[in-house]
């Protein structure tokens, strides 16, 4: 683990500081694209991992991020009632025009164009939990009550029974 130094990592960086938030976005050598690799390179369980999910809204063909446990699976039909619209696969290439992010390093903050945005209500449990900070080597940790406010979401039950 090492200070950030892609150009990525470090805006999101910077949007924390401009956000209050003191984290510290550090990279690693492994990729930490999944939540099993980024649990396994920061010494954590997957369920403390805040994975990025994103889907494309079918009627307004916004991306709808959802910030979920790494342990959890994302269940659509909850996450599209609660948006409001049906929702669909989100691609590669959509995934980094609608956040700016590549897929496996989706942050939860800074998107390219507006999001809607829902977060996993498991993730309260955490003292601390570790989300993407841009690309597939670069994390950074958070609380529960920082992950609300920068992203000025709401908790919802989301994950899959």
């Amino acid at each position: 683990m090492k200070p950030a130094q892609h150009p990525t990592a470090l805006r999101v960086q910077a949007l924390l500081h401009a956000a209050g938030l003191d984290a510290q976005v550090v990279e690693f050598e492994q990729p930490t694209r999944t939540s099993a690799e980024a649990a396994a390179a920061i010494g954590c369980s997957v369920a403390e991992i805040a994975k990025s999910v994103v889907f494309r809204g079918k009627e307004s063909g916004m991306a709808v991020v959802v910030v979920a446990s790494g342990s959890n699976r994302v269940c659509e039909k909850k996450v599209a009632a609660l948006v409001g619209e049906k929702l669909g696969r989100a691609d590669a290439d959509f995934v980094r025009e609608a956040t700016g992010y590549v897929i496996g390093g989706v942050s939860p903050l800074g998107h390219a164009k507006p999001v809607k945005l829902v977060l996993d209500e498991d993730l309260q449990q955490f003292g601390t939990m570790w989300a993407a900070a841009g690309t597939p080597f670069s994390v950074f940790p958070l609380t529960p009550e920082k992950l609300l406010r920068i992203t000025d979401a709401q908790w919802a039950t989301i994950r899959l029974d």
